[in-house]
């Protein structure tokens, strides 16, 4: 029994997505240990200082962090709305049983009708997870908007923090699930195609993951915060009622 080319899926696709798995997870070992050696680490070091400057200025000037975060907010919405239409497509593709062009002779690799059901599920869940992590980045960006804008000066700058930093996270992930949703589109084509993306899909995001760059030494204007304390206690002052001159 010789080796046929319907096998191929059972050594190209498993080796392409386990050679994906494994870049993450030294990525994610990276961000979690050595976050300035990685991209969105280096980032989430400059969104805490952008957290802390914003949070010590005057709410006065909040206008264009709010913008920034509205910015954050569309293209998370933006992608969202791709992931689901995409998910859309791939159902109606599955349901028109007339269409078996991937099940012809041009796709190197096996065509049956199960695998080609298995790439539909896979690829389906994919634009699925990226949906849902959008919708998540946006939902924490809104978050951050609420207590940026909040009228009040109690707001402790770690939760603005918290909410900026997670919807970057979870931009993130979504992008990731997108890069692999990439990779099983590819493998429609056949199994090569899938395997040689995956290489190249490692070696770019190696490139794009990677920072060489020294985090920046921020330093804070201490005049900002002893006028916003000065301005808070003079609003306190004038607030408390003055008792009443005796005769």
């Amino acid at each position: 029994m010789g080796f046929e080319k319907k096998d191929l899926d059972l050594v190209l696709v498993p080796s392409g997505l386990l050679i994906m798995f494994v870049y993450h997870v030294q990525l994610l070992y990276r961000y979690l240990n050595k976050p300035h050696t990685t991209v969105m680490g280096f980032e989430n070091f400059n969104k805490r200082f952008w957290v802390q400057a914003i949070m010590q200025g005057e709410k006065k000037d909040t206008s264009t962090c709010l913008q920034v975060i509205s910015s954050n907010i569309s293209a998370a919405t933006f992608l969202a709305s791709v992931s689901l239409t995409i998910c859309s497509l791939i159902g109606a593709w599955i349901s028109n049983t007339t269409n078996n062009f991937f099940e012809s002779n041009l796709v190197y690799g096996d065509t049956r009708s199960t695998t080609l059901s298995i790439k539909y599920i896979s690829l389906l869940i994919c634009f699925l997870l990226a949906f849902s992590c959008f919708v998540q980045s946006a939902r924490h960006f809104v978050h951050a908007n609420y207590l940026i804008s909040t009228p009040s000066t109690c707001i402790p700058p770690k939760s603005v923090e918290v909410a900026v930093i997670r919807g970057g996270d979870f931009w993130s992930v979504g992008l990731r699930a997108l890069y692999f949703a990439l990779n099983l589109l590819l493998w429609f084509f056949g199994p090569i195609p899938m395997f040689v993306c995956s290489i190249l899909m490692v070696l770019f995001l190696l490139y794009l993951d990677s920072n060489t760059m020294p985090l920046i030494e921020h330093e804070f204007d201490g005049t900002q915060v002893v006028r916003k304390v000065e301005h808070s206690v003079s609003e306190m002052a004038t607030a408390i009622p003055m008792p009443p001159h005796q005769n």
